[in-house]
């Protein structure tokens, strides 16, 4: 396995997305406990930790959360465990969890297959900005 970073979730996004850029930079803007460093699924450290996961990307489309030695999570249940680290206003999103994943994850499917087409897609990955870069892995 590569070195990770320790005791960091790291999440896994599609870096030409826009919905997918913006939503990792509110996850940093709400990251208050600093637990959380990201990965692009096209960068080398994203590749290797899908492969090291057995996730087949083409068939999931998806954000990845994972925690080294601990579990990964996917779709509606990965944005779901981000959100709790939030904590204040950002507990109500838990209440997600009443509705059964096969519903969260329909709804997760949908917005994702029709995010380029809503939101726009960039020629390559985001760039993070001299202050950000510590918390991107390559």
């Amino acid at each position: 396995m590569i070195d990770l970073p320790k005791n960091k979730k790291i999440i896994l996004f599609d870096g030409v997305c826009n919905l997918c850029n913006d939503a990792v930079l509110k996850v940093i803007k709400h990251d208050h406990k600093n637990v959380f460093v990201f990965a692009s699924l096209q960068s080398e450290t994203g590749k290797k930790i899908i492969k090291y996961l057995n996730i087949d990307v083409s068939k999931i489309d998806s954000i990845v959360l994972f925690e080294p030695n601990v579990s990964y999570e996917i779709k509606s249940s990965a944005a779901l465990k981000i959100m709790n680290d939030f904590g204040g206003f950002w507990n109500l999103t838990q209440l997600g969890w009443v509705f059964p994943i096969s519903f969260r994850d329909f709804i997760y499917d949908y917005i994702a297959k029709n995010r380029y087409k809503w939101f726009g897609k960039k020629e390559s990955c985001m760039i993070p900005t001299t202050e950000l870069q510590s918390k991107f892995l390559i």
